[in-house]
């Protein structure tokens, strides 16, 4: 017999053979050599084709039940399938084997190739998944990035002030307003082309310009910054809506989902100002003034807060003011005495008593009450800054600039507003700070860890720490 050329098999023969009597394999697969010989013509001869590798070896597998052999016949084929069922048909025709009556019966011819689809479909469908998951999100990223860039390249400038805007800032009868460059950017990144910066706390007259034709949306940070910022634009300008980043994110910070969701719940500008009205009313009921300071500044024994030296000193003077009062009381009956020269003979006491008066002749009462008490604090004492850095900030006004001083007020250096806390960083202090910008607690705290003296600016923003060793003086 030949082998089977299992790399080669197209198909499976499956046949159900029944024998009347005990028969062995060998017989089986002889009889059906035997009888199908020279029934198809040479072309078929099952000899030829097993001697060429056009059919494998044939399988039969036979047992004994009853006196008679059942079993199987199973017929390797790499003809093709017209051809294969000439074959199993040829089989059926086999109707003894050796003395014994035999039947075959073909029960079905198996496509082995679909074994191999199989394989090809689920391997398909892994490489499938693997481009789902892993090659598709890449190329999202791409196609991100580069729609990025173009949407960077868009950036332009508006007006005579050169503000940052996007393409479509004259276009459409809505703008969104934001604070700066970096908000206009990342809106532009997400499809957002009518956004232009302000630039800062002044509103130039190229934005009262647009807030007269257009719709307008204020879209600001979470911070105290952009509550300032939205009081200068009402003051100024008439605005339509304010939506408003969350609770400590920046515009520039936000993705595009927040972007759309903070857009959309946009709230009318006159709602928004009552309710900041409302609020700055409420605050200033709730002030108890004393000494022409706030009571929630007051720190207490339980702490929290701040509190105004003046009334930490009235406290701690008040028991030496006192202690003065009682001496001055104490030596009042001796000095009577002397006076009327009662208490003459006694020369001890009166010398020791002298001594004490002498000390306090030389200093009267009310000089000394009111050096310890009416003496201000050492921050009140603080000079201002120089005439010549307030006439540099005039300079500066509506620049977005900043300027840069020695010890000597010789200018050392003039950036941009934006890039001032990146300088005070990574360079040296400089000791005095001129800027067209609101004073804001994070400089402060920079400029005193850089030892800077001096800052001048516009406004003074949510400070409530001043050290002692900075002047801080606005416009």
């Amino acid at each position: 017999m030949g082998k089977t050329y299992i790399d080669t098999v197209k198909y499976l023969v499956y046949a159900n053979v029944d024998i009347g009597g005990m028969i062995e394999k060998p017989d089986v697969v002889g009889a059906i050599f035997g009888q199908t010989e020279g029934l198809l013509g040479d072309e078929l001869d099952l000899r030829e084709l097993q001697k060429n590798g056009r059919i494998g070896r044939i399988e039969v597998d036979l047992n004994v039940k009853g006196g008679r052999s059942i079993g199987r016949i199973t017929l390797p084929s790499s003809l093709d399938m017209v051809e294969t069922s000439i074959l199993a048909a040829a089989l059926e025709s086999v109707d003894r084997v050796g003395p014994c009556d035999a039947k075959i019966n073909v029960e079905k011819i198996e496509d082995t190739r679909s074994v191999k689809r199989k394989a090809v479909i689920d391997r398909a469908k892994a490489l499938l998944m693997n481009l789902i998951t892993h090659e598709i999100p890449e190329s999202k990223e791409i196609s991100e990035l580069v729609r990025q860039e173009v949407k960077v390249a868009e950036i332009g400038e508006y007006g005579p002030e050169k503000l940052p805007a996007g393409p479509n800032i004259t276009g459409g009868d809505a703008i969104v307003i934001v604070e700066g460059r970096a908000d206009v950017l990342n809106l532009l990144k997400n499809d957002v082309n009518n956004a232009i910066a302000v630039g800062g706390a002044n509103v130039p007259k190229s934005i009262l310009g647009l807030c007269e034709k257009k719709e307008v949306t204020v879209f600001l940070d979470g911070d105290r910054g952009g509550d300032i910022i939205l009081r200068e634009l009402a003051n100024a300008a008439e605005l339509d809506f304010v939506a408003r980043a969350p609770a400590g994110k920046e515009v520039e910070e936000l993705s595009r989902k927040e972007i759309i969701k903070c857009l959309r719940s946009r709230i009318p500008a006159d709602q928004v100002l009552e309710s900041m009205k409302r609020e700055r009313e409420r605050d200033n009921n709730s002030y108890d003034r004393r000494g022409g300071r706030f009571n929630r500044f007051e720190r207490g024994n339980s702490g929290g807060g701040y509190r105004d030296d003046r009334f930490q000193r009235d406290e701690r003077q008040q028991p030496r003011v006192e202690q003065q009062e009682q001496a001055q009381q104490t030596l009042q009956p001796p000095v009577q005495q002397i006076a009327e020269g009662v208490a003459r003979p006694q020369l001890p006491a009166q010398q020791d008593v002298a001594e004490p008066l002498k000390q306090q002749s030389s200093q009267p009462r009310e000089d000394i009450v009111s050096r310890e008490v009416v003496k201000p604090p050492a921050r009140e004492e603080a000079g201002k800054a120089p005439q010549a850095l307030l006439d540099s900030l005039k300079e500066l006004e509506n620049t977005l600039k900043a300027r840069m001083y020695d010890a000597q007020f010789q200018l050392k250096n003039e950036i941009p507003v934006r890039d001032l806390i990146k300088s005070l960083s990574e360079g040296e202090a400089p000791h005095a700070i001129v800027f067209d910008g609101i004073i804001t607690q994070r400089l402060v705290d920079l400029a005193d860890s850089k030892g800077t003296k001096i800052l001048v600016g516009v406004k003074v923003g949510n400070v409530f720490k001043k050290p002692a060793s900075i002047t801080i003086q606005t416009k």
